[in-house]
């Protein structure tokens, strides 16, 4: 009864210590990104559904350098991806885009948001449902703001239903973990990139004018 006593004694110790590190390799990680856009090019960022699907289709556009996906829009700062999707964050699925303004003009950005989902469907794009997948225009400007709701309202007579896109100042944008990053490249066989995203990618190009890499 002794040893078994020592030994059930041992085994808590050693379960309370693995708890204990956990919880310091669990510590928040400062996922922030600085929105001041590198020398020449400039930043946007919009929430349409699954930035799996949005990163792939803003970055065939000619202009685009590159998409980051992300969480914006929230109140509760370094947000992961298993947090944003309780629904509680106040954050969605969004896309921060670097672009050359020399080549691409924000007004044209909008175009790509509005040609590349249902901007009518609150809190749902495609399969995806939950506030996480809401459709969001962030702005950094007045300038901005302006051309979004412009947009917004040029946008309207293509759709049977009112859109319900949001238009929200860009305060803060989060990276989200690295295995979201480019994943319809690193993924291309994944039933949801078939099913979903391919389709989804597929039928912009047949609406969206403009130029695609």
């Amino acid at each position: 009864m002794k040893r078994t006593l020592t030994t059930i004694a041992t085994l808590t110790f050693i379960a309370v210590l693995f708890s204990c590190s956990a919880q310091t390799k669990r510590k928040a990680v400062d996922t922030k990104i600085n929105l001041a856009p590198p020398a020449g090019k400039a930043v946007a960022a919009f929430a349409e559904g699954c930035f799996w699907c949005s990163e792939h289709i803003f970055e065939a556009v000619v202009g685009v350098d590159s998409a980051v996906s992300g969480y914006a829009g929230g109140n509760v700062p370094n947000p992961t991806y298993e947090l944003v999707n309780t629904e509680t964050t106040g954050h969605a699925e969004s896309v921060l885009v670097y672009y050359d303004p020399n080549v691409i003009t924000y007004a044209e950005l909008l175009k790509v948001f509005f040609t590349s989902q249902d901007p009518t469907t609150p809190d749902r794009q495609g399969p995806d449902q939950g506030n996480s997948y809401r459709s969001i225009i962030f702005y950094k400007t007045p300038e901005e703001k302006a051309l979004a709701e412009q947009s917004k309202k040029d946008f309207a007579k293509f759709f049977k239903n009112p859109i319900v896109s949001e238009i929200k100042p860009l305060n803060e944008f989060y990276r989200a973990e690295g295995y979201h990053q480019n994943y319809i490249e690193h993924n291309p066989y994944s039933p949801y990139v078939m099913g979903v995203s391919i389709p989804r990618y597929e039928l912009f190009k047949k609406t969206y004018k403009g130029k695609l890499k």
